[in-house]
């Protein structure tokens, strides 16, 4: 299956934070998407790996992507090794994204920023034609390079180099976060507290879509970053 938009989080619950109403929006406009985590979240303070599957596949069905995998790395030590890029390179070879999204390029998790450099290398080493992949039936598989790579933002307040309007999407986005019951705030939990299962760090996910969207006009937005320079085909298409 080719998709538009290809999707990795270190986390279970990543992706959602960061760009889940980006996803859903793509998803209205036709455009097919996959979200691959990186980790099961298995040090998580609160919750189970179980626990966390089954919120990631609720989440998965409110944003309405096409589907979900799970890579499975080790949880806290996620690194830059070339096992790890060539696990990488067959699934971008397998789906042939036009568009990437990763974790952000610095943050308060050291997975984040690792996942982050980890993809981005991926990306570009699966275009290459003498890195040889096979697919799960053992054919060789094809070279390719996704058109754009970008990193959504987390918990550090990165300025984004542009931001998409979720005005539209902001309900499901939330919707998909709070999916994740056993990870954010519930004032009957018994569960210890950490710093994202407090009522301000759900209440801040909110407010900086919001904050980003008065940025530029609209009521909700997303941030990401680039590596590489950004172009327009017309200077009526920046809003």
């Amino acid at each position: 299956m080719k998709v538009d938009i290809l999707a990795f989080g270190a986390h279970p619950d990543d992706v959602e934070l960061s760009c889940g109403g980006t996803l859903h929006k793509a998803v209205n406009e036709g455009k097919k998407v996959v979200i691959i985590d990186l980790t099961r979240g298995e040090l998580g303070t609160r919750g189970s790996v179980e626990i966390r599957k089954e919120e990631a596949s609720t989440a998965a069905k409110i944003l309405g992507v096409h589907k979900r995998e799970n890579l499975e790395f080790p949880d806290g030590f996620v690194f830059n090794t070339k096992e790890n890029q060539l696990d990488i390179i067959k699934k971008i070879r397998q789906y042939k994204p036009e568009i990437v999204f990763c974790n952000a390029i610095q943050d308060r998790h050291s997975d984040h920023a690792k996942s982050s450099a980890l993809v981005r290398d991926a990306c570009f080493l699966s275009g290459l034609l003498k890195i040889e992949t096979q697919d799960t039936s053992g054919g060789l598989q094809q070279s390719w390079r996704p058109n754009a790579v970008y990193s959504y933002i987390q918990w550090n307040n990165i300025t984004p180099d542009f931001v998409v309007d979720i005005s539209s999407t902001i309900d499901v986005k939330m919707a998909s976060v709070a999916a994740y019951a056993s990870q954010f705030f519930d004032p009957n939990s018994k569960a210890s507290e950490t710093p994202i299962s407090t009522k301000n760090f759900i209440e801040s996910v909110r407010y900086r879509a919001a904050d980003l969207g008065r940025l530029v006009n609209t009521n909700y937005a997303e941030g990401f970053t680039s590596d590489r320079l950004l172009a327009v085909e017309s200077i009526f298409d920046l809003k």
